[in-house]
């Protein structure tokens, strides 16, 4: 049996980022992610600006940028005779006034490297979490299982998170379900090539029982096929060429390369859900990030809510892990105030377009789309602008910033004026 101050299951952005942040404060942290590498398929992979902003605070703005990546200020909707421009990121106040779209494998081997570079920071690969350690009501670590080895091993911690995403064992183990609240689509993920002529930024496409979403990845389009809630097997019945139509005619300047989907091995099926739970703590428990709120893909803000989750966790955790003694489940109900209020706003916003837009417009009648009249308002603009740009009471690391030998650099980090220059 080993131990250390906290262990995180999970190696997603919630999980990755606390583990950092805490070991940047000089907290002892065991981070366990089941796989063995992060070489997995994140369909959307967005960073948007609030999470930009706390790279920047954290001290990693600069070698985020050095990653591979594209920036989208601008963000469209499209119908078979219209086309309306629904959030100009650019004119956002701040440094970073855009979306960078990167491979999130990119993004969490970026996170897990600057927490490396602490020496009391572990990370244990191919750990598959199998239970709770318990003394009495109180999580006291976990069991897990090396998906190699076969071994099993336990971990005694101060405090156990679980940020091990939307099935997660730990918040399993813990006994603790959540509310769901159901969504009407499912998205099929499939890449296409991209060539020079191709527009530009990211764009959603509606048509007549239709919905597209498109991502500019510089030599290639990541697609997102919506379709009605467990429509899969339908849409495969109709057959792969069925899909190719559709595709050519929701985007014209994709049909000469619909051909290169050969089948449905080319594509991935994300089953959209919306669910929170009603209670992210146990006595020397928190649940984050997916594990404690599905979010749904509009709007594309998921990881950068399970980022805000990280963040104010560290900020109110860090001192008095440092400090030593137990963490009162009073304080780990602190952190579930603090983000379940902006959790459930943004589901509301979500549930709301997947119900009065995504949901009329895969189900209804063969009619023409039209886009609501209000999204054309400049004030509608400015709300999603700062919805999908900073989204609701976002958070701001507070953590110290410990030197690897354990010396105090700062209390908090400056905030850099903006992106390192000439960076694209």
């Amino acid at each position: 049996m080993s131990r250390s101050t906290c262990v995180i299951a999970g190696g997603g952005p919630a999980g990755a980022m606390l583990a950092f942040l805490l070991a940047r404060a000089g907290v002892p942290v065991t981070l366990l992610e089941k796989h063995s590498d992060f070489l997995r398929d994140f369909r959307g992979d967005t960073i948007h600006p609030s999470t930009l902003q706390i790279l920047a605070e954290a001290g990693l703005a600069e070698e985020f940028h050095r990653l591979p990546h594209r920036k989208a200020y601008r963000l469209s909707a499209r119908t078979d005779d219209d086309e309306v421009q629904v959030a100009d990121l650019s004119r956002l106040r701040g440094p970073y006034n855009y979306i960078a779209f990167v491979p999130q494998w990119d993004f969490l081997d970026l996170v897990t490297r600057a927490a490396a570079r602490y020496p009391w920071f572990t990370l244990v690969m191919n750990a598959e979490v199998t239970g709770v350690i318990r003394e009495g009501n109180a999580v006291r670590g976990l069991r897990y299982r090396d998906r190699v080895s076969g071994d099993e091993h336990e971990l005694r911690a101060t405090l156990t998170v679980a940020a091990d995403g939307r099935r997660s064992d730990l918040r399993r183990a813990a006994g603790l379900v959540p509310v769901e609240y159901g969504a009407p689509m499912d998205a099929v993920w499939f890449r296409l090539p991209r060539e020079p002529s191709d527009p530009e930024s990211p764009f959603l496409r509606a048509s007549s029982g239709r919905l597209m979403v498109a991502i500019n990845r510089e030599t290639y389009w990541q697609l997102a096929y919506l379709i009605p809630k467990g429509g899969f097997e339908a849409l495969r019945e109709r057959g792969v060429e069925a899909l190719r139509r559709s595709v050519a005619e929701l985007l014209p300047f994709l049909a000469g390369r619909v051909g290169l989907l050969e089948g449905f091995g080319d594509v991935s099926v994300l089953s959209v859900a919306v669910d929170r739970l009603r209670r992210w703590h146990r006595p020397g428990l928190l649940v984050i990030g997916d594990a404690a709120h599905a979010m749904s893909p509009v709007g594309g803000v998921g990881i950068n809510l399970a980022v805000q989750d990280a963040v104010a966790a560290a900020n109110l955790l860090a001192g008095p892990l440092l400090a030593g003694g137990g963490i009162p489940e009073s304080l780990l109900a602190r952190v579930q105030r603090r983000r379940a209020f902006p959790t459930a706003v943004t589901q509301l916003v979500q549930r709301a377009a997947q119900n009065r837009i995504i949901g009329p417009v895969l189900s209804g009648p063969a009619r023409p789309v039209r886009l609501p009249w209000f999204v054309r308002l400049p004030v509608t603009g400015a709300v999603i602008r700062r919805f999908v740009g900073l989204g609701v009471l976002p958070e701001h690391v507070r953590t110290p910033a410990i030197s690897q030998q354990g010396e105090r650099l700062s209390q908090s980090v400056d905030i850099p004026a903006g992106p390192p220059g000439g960076v694209q």
